[in-house]
């Protein structure tokens, strides 16, 4: 499957959402988390959801208030999401290691 581009910002998204892989994020709580502007975060978002890395689903929650578009990881967004993490903390731990002469 190909996969989007993953940016700094991109990732910062990702690594709210694997805090809670299963839980409906709304872009709102997203934005304030990682400080990303809504001109940022949307369309990272909705790049995602079209790589299918990501589900989504308006909520209507009371009479008056406007639905919400919410979000989540699906299996496949999980996967790459740890899979892409575990690839960052072993290439660390190598620079760590020549940095330190060898040391982990």
């Amino acid at each position: 499957m190909k996969t989007p581009r993953l940016s700094p910002q991109t990732l910062r998204v990702l690594e709210h959402f694997i805090e809670r892989p299963t839980a409906w994020r709304y872009g709102y709580e997203l934005s304030r988390e990682t400080g990303l502007k809504s001109g940022t975060l949307y369309p990272i978002l909705m790049r995602l959801a079209k790589y299918s890395l990501l589900e989504t689903k308006w909520v209507t929650t009371e009479d008056g208030v406007p639905p919400r578009h919410t979000y989540r990881l699906t299996p496949s967004g999980v996967e790459l999401v740890r899979s892409t993490f575990a690839q960052q903390r072993a290439t660390l731990k190598v620079r760590r290691a020549a940095f330190s002469g060898g040391r982990a």
